[in-house]
């Protein structure tokens, strides 16, 4: 089928144009899990003859993606010996303006970010964020957005910190072997975008909304807790009833984010579910560990022998940014004996390290790097190169620009680690091409496809918030698209003045 042409597109060209366009729509307009699709859309690449089953497979044995789920065991480590939370808890304070709120969940989120799964971080602040702006008389709302902007702005700032830089950091070093990119090779680019992004925060912040949000909805007064019932849960098709407790259940949230504060003991018990429960926060407790509903990893209890790893843990972390900031390992290989020293120091079991590997995100990962080989080898990325420097020229400074903020508002619409890994060939294509330093493009790249905050879909993160901001669709957009548009213009500016063309 490649000697098939059709409008200068080889017909492998043409197929992964349709698989690729098909994705999008069914991501869009379906409610099918990514990793579902995305696997699906590689099978149809290995039947189609686009690629061998060699090619869709290498992602899985990639080693940016085996960082990916090693990582996850690092992360757990760090959260079951409280780190996380003691971090969160202790570095909050009392504010006395809007902007001081901002600043201080910026910057914790931010760093934390750094080194840690941006959704996990955001996960671990919504209900402090919620509980603390309460406290400060500030709508919730008002605190969220900068909460997610931060997750992103933050995780750029190292490779580990957004699957993004993982994974094109990886395809990187493998297209030139012997180079190594430093786990701060974006620190510096990072850093610029993140001072201009807070700033530009607080001089927007008249943009942020007031909403209601989801506690408020359910009116709740004073302290609450939430409980998620497991999926596989055996409480799955019982009643609110069967948990026989004289504790108020407030409100439900359903998984999709409905929210019903009309409860009766009638009413079934579904998987993902979470309870807003009233009364002493040691009686929700006891109620989770009788009946297995799960509190969030704010409210996990520390018992005294996991909390004194906490130091353990913490050296754990910071020896393994040290060994590859040094150069002595590369990031597998000191990832890889920071999750095999959690666990010999037992800061997280087995168990929780296994159960912490989401193996949908591995799967979303490899298979982005099948579809960044098919536009490669079927000669896509040559063309869209060449359509880029066809139209904006030689100059690389303007076609940087180009495939930067294409980067960026691609990402409002499809996951941010696929249209990295999709972009990758076309910039090295361009940047070959014009005959400038290719990492320019590459580190330029990395910041772009995490840079979206114009719609709530443009990023996990987002959609984490959205709900118990009580959100609505254009309430990103309202502020989002000068954000884009900010960063974007600060992105190019310090990549270029740190990596000269």
């Amino acid at each position: 089928m490649e000697n098939i042409v059709f409008l200068g597109l080889t017909a492998n060209a043409w197929i992964t144009i349709v698989l690729i366009l098909g994705m999008f729509l069914t991501l869009i307009f379906t409610k099918l899990e990514t990793w579902l699709v995305f696997f699906v859309t590689t099978s149809l690449m290995i039947l189609t003859g686009v690629l061998d089953a060699k090619e869709c497979m290498a992602g899985f044995s990639s080693t940016s993606v085996l960082v990916i789920a090693v990582l996850f065991v690092v992360i757990a480590g760090m959260t079951y010996t409280g780190v996380t939370q003691w971090i969160v808890k202790n570095l909050m304070g009392s504010p006395k303006s809007l902007s001081g709120a901002i600043v201080r969940v910026m910057a914790p989120v931010a760093l934390l970010s750094a080194f840690l799964s941006n959704t996990t971080v955001v996960a671990l602040f919504i209900g402090i964020v919620k509980d603390w702006s309460h406290k400060l008389g500030i709508a919730p709302s008002k605190l969220l957005i900068p909460l997610s902007y931060a997750s992103g702005m933050g995780g750029i700032c190292t490779l580990i910190g957004t699957p993004p830089n993982l994974i094109i950091s990886g395809m990187y070093m493998e297209d030139h072997p012997g180079t190594h990119l430093s786990i701060f090779v974006t620190t510096g680019v990072g850093l610029f975008c993140l001072a201009v992004g807070i700033l530009s925060m607080l001089a927007m912040q008249k943009l942020l909304p007031t909403r209601v949000s989801a506690d408020e909805k359910l009116n709740v007064q004073g302290a609450s807790t939430e409980l998620k019932v497991p999926a596989k849960s055996h409480l799955v098709g019982q009643t609110i009833g069967d948990l026989k407790t004289d504790l108020p259940i407030l409100g439900v949230i359903s998984f999709d984010g409905e929210i019903n504060n009309n409860i009766s003991n009638d009413d079934f018990l579904l998987g993902g579910d979470t309870l807003v429960l009233g009364g002493q926060r040691s009686e929700v407790m006891a109620l989770a560990k009788r009946t297995g509903l799960e509190p969030s990893i704010m409210d996990m209890e520390i018992n005294p022998e996991q909390g004194k790893k906490t130091i353990v843990s913490t050296i754990i972390m910071i020896a393994m940014v040290a060994l590859s900031a040094f150069n002595i390992m590369s990031l597998f290989e000191s990832a890889l004996v920071a999750a095999g020293a959690m666990l010999l120091f037992r800061c997280c079991t087995t168990e929780q390290a296994f159960r912490s590997i989401d193996l949908r995100v591995v799967i979303i990962f490899a298979c982005s790097m099948a579809f960044g080989k098919a536009i490669e080898n079927s000669g896509l990325a040559a063309m869209m190169s060449d359509g880029l420097l066809s139209v904006c020229g030689t100059n690389p400074y303007v076609v940087l620009t180009a495939i930067c903020f294409v980067g960026t508002f691609a990402t409002e619409f499809i996951s941010n680690t696929a249209c990295g890994a999709m972009f990758y060939p076309i910039a090295v294509a361009a940047a070959t091409s014009i005959g400038v330093n290719p990492l320019t493009f590459i580190i330029a790249l990395m910041i772009s496809v995490s840079s979206s905050f114009a719609t709530p879909i443009g990023s996990p993160t987002h959609m984490l918030v959205y709900v118990p901001g009580g959100y609505r669709f254009t309430d990103f957009m309202r502020i989002g698209l000068l954000m884009n548009i900010i960063i974007l213009a600060a992105n190019i500016f310090i990549t270029t003045l740190l990596f000269p063309l």
